[in-house]
């Protein structure tokens, strides 16, 4: 946590913490400790654009990040999220807005940070469910250009506007458009609250689109690599990896372990 809070290349690490490496294997302890990690940078991304913020402790039912403005004295709640490349069919619950909502609590503001390019394109019950909540959805690029072009919050520059976004929006809307993609307005209210012409951020937005592409040649290299050590496997090794991937003998010793517990 440290060195995340620390380092001077905070904006290579917010770069790649948008995806989730093909080589970290699923439900793993790696992919557990990057998913901490995007907390951490997600809580420092907040402290480089004015706001006080520390990731909580305490893990289970409750938001990740804490962070609340100095200036103009509201609070706030959020969770990071990242995927991996390969990720297909996402639904809403991999979004966690009625959790977001519910973590809220006392603070003012609920926040979902998520790769821009990972948010459904058309029509999904996440924006309507984001309305509905004020929870907002914001991405990991809005914050790379926050960062870059060096904005704060400070008594001129109030971010409130960006995080009640779903009130402000929900009452311009008829209920039948409320699940359409909102994010061509959430990006004008972004630019007009920090007071920055649309065309920048679409510029910077495109430039992200070509460091997303250049990483996804990288991790198309991983996976024929990993294909062609599978091609080369012998019989015995073959089934050697298909028993540990489908994990039997781990399920057959958990039986064993439930059964010794089962007593009067």
């Amino acid at each position: 946590e440290d060195i995340i809070f620390n380092t001077n290349n905070f904006l290579d690490i917010i770069y790649n913490i948008r995806i989730i490496p093909e080589s970290i294997g699923h439900d793993t302890t790696e992919e557990k400790i990057f998913s901490k990690l995007s907390d951490i940078v997600l809580a420092r991304a907040f402290r480089e654009i004015g706001l006080n913020s520390y990731v909580f402790k305490k893990r289970g039912n409750s938001a990740d990040v804490h962070a609340e403005s100095k200036i103009h004295k509201y609070s706030l709640v959020a969770d990071a999220k990242s995927f991996r490349m390969s990720r297909t069919a996402k639904n809403q619950k991999d979004f966690k807005i009625n959790a977001l909502s519910n973590w809220k609590v006392k603070e003012d503001y609920s926040i979902l940070c998520s790769p821009y390019f990972q948010y459904p394109r058309k029509k999904s019950q996440i924006y309507k469910q984001s309305l509905e909540k004020n929870v907002c959805l914001l991405s990991w690029e809005h914050l790379i250009f926050l960062i870059e072009n060096k904005i704060k919050e400070n008594k001129f520059i109030n971010l409130e506007n960006i995080w009640n976004f779903g009130n402000l929006y929900s009452e311009k809307i008829s209920l039948k458009d409320s699940e359409n993609n909102f994010f061509d307005n959430f990006n004008k209210e972004f630019c007009s609250t920090i007071n920055i012409d649309d065309d920048n951020f679409n510029d910077t937005l495109i430039n992200q689109i070509t460091i997303i592409k250049n990483r996804s040649i990288k991790e198309k290299l991983y996976l024929e690599k990993e294909i062609n050590i599978i091609k080369n496997y012998t019989k015995e090794q073959a089934i050697s990896e298909l028993l540990k991937s489908q994990k039997l003998e781990d399920r057959i010793k958990h039986i064993d372990d439930f059964i010794k517990k089962v007593k009067l």
